[in-house]
């Protein structure tokens, strides 16, 4: 579920040396599923263990995750980084935003894995987002743009030269191509 790196697992060890005998790490992710998840590590006490935690033994402590953060942990890292700005913990998930689905799950459910894992955090930094309207018989994915995308000038570039590369690389012989179903002219539906 969750790998820490040999460094990182030291600099656990030598913090939770300072802390109540028998505290460990809790890894949990807040809002998981959402476009607004966040991941974080903080200590845990003995006392603050639910029953239905999963404990994960590493060198000297254990990573306690909680149920409902669980499947939005699948294959993040923990690693602890020193360069010359000095050292820094880093926690990478790729599946917080969104539960990870299987290879043979559905079409629709892995577009809408791969909108909610890639797309959307490229998109939210121009205060977008998209989203998954169908999936037409006839092979094509359309799509709602949201937010900053609606009404923006760069809107079919970032259709055609950005998503529908990344899904028809994705998902080759699925779909054959991505439309927009978003009335993008000016208005008050517009984001500003």
């Amino acid at each position: 579920m969750i790998s820490i790196s040999t460094e990182a697992q030291a600099h656990f060890s030598k913090l939770l040396a300072k802390q109540e005998s028998g505290t460990n790490i809790r890894v949990f992710v807040v809002n998981p599923g959402t476009s607004s998840a966040e991941c974080g590590v903080s200590y845990c006490p003995p006392d603050a263990v639910e029953p239905t935690d999963t404990r994960l033994p590493f060198d000297g402590f254990d990573a306690v995750v909680d149920e409902e953060s669980a499947p939005y942990l699948e294959e993040a890292e923990i690693d602890y980084v020193t360069d010359q700005m000095g050292s820094q913990l880093t926690l990478k998930a790729p599946n917080a935003k969104a539960r990870k689905v299987a290879d043979d799950a559905p079409l629709v459910e892995r577009i809408n894995y791969m909108i909610e894992s890639e797309i959307n955090p490229q998109l939210a930094s121009h205060g977008g987002q998209v989203m998954l309207v169908e999936v037409t018989e006839d092979g094509y994915a359309v799509l709602q743009f949201g937010g900053g995308c609606n009404g923006c000038s760069m809107v079919d570039v970032t259709l055609k030269e950005g998503i529908e590369k990344q899904m028809l690389e994705e998902f080759s012989g699925d779909i054959k191509g991505v439309r927009d179903a978003t009335e993008h002219q000016s208005g008050e539906h517009s984001y500003y």
